[in-house]
């Protein structure tokens, strides 16, 4: 870690708190599978759907057809995914933001997870870029992997487990080890 910190810097990672968990999560189902440029213009045309509005409520979604989403850009399946990220924000499944930031990491990863298209990774994104919490490491990650392999001078892409076993030695701090290690899989895109 040492020659990653002074190859790139101080941590330069920013939470973005002001979001509310139902909005991380359906930004993060809007970009799955998607170039973020493609995604963020879905997003666009699905927020002018709610004129006046930074970001739709769970709620607001009751007022939009199926055929107003799909018109958005977003799959059949990215639409079930907002609709029942809404419903179990509703039913409070999915915590709003006082809430969610007193749960324990686990606890909002074993919540969340109960939503159609969200997955461990998800949450951990979520966990770091909404968050900021200080001690996630997303060890499926491709980026992760990729910097840690190049970090660590790896013949092969690690294991998540492999990760997650180097990444004791980081706690109460993984997070930040996960923003470098992103840093190296840059840096290595960038030489190729």
């Amino acid at each position: 870690m040492q020659w990653l910190i002074a190859e790139h810097g101080t941590c330069g990672l920013v939470p973005e708190v002001r979001r509310s968990p139902f909005q991380s999560l359906v930004q993060a189902v809007a970009h799955q599978q998607l170039h973020g440029t493609a995604a963020n213009s879905i997003l666009a045309r699905f927020k002018k759907l709610f004129p006046g509005k930074r970001f739709p409520r769970a709620e607001d979604l009751a007022g939009v057809s199926d055929r107003e989403l799909r018109a958005c850009g977003f799959s059949f399946a990215k639409i079930r995914a907002i609709r029942d990220i809404a419903e179990k924000t509703i039913s409070g499944v999915v915590p709003c933001s006082r809430d969610i930031a007193q749960l324990s990491d686990d606890e909002i990863i074993m919540r969340l997870t109960q939503v159609r298209g969200v997955g461990r990774w998800t949450v951990e994104m979520l966990l770091i870029f909404q968050l900021g919490r200080h001690d996630v490491l997303p060890a499926h990650d491709f980026g992760v992997r990729s910097g840690f392999r190049h970090a660590y001078k790896k013949r092969r892409l690690p294991e998540p487990k492999e990760i997650l076993a180097h990444g004791e030695i980081w706690r109460p701090w993984r997070t930040t080890a996960s923003w470098y290690l992103w840093c190296a899989a840059d840096a290595l895109k960038k030489k190729k």
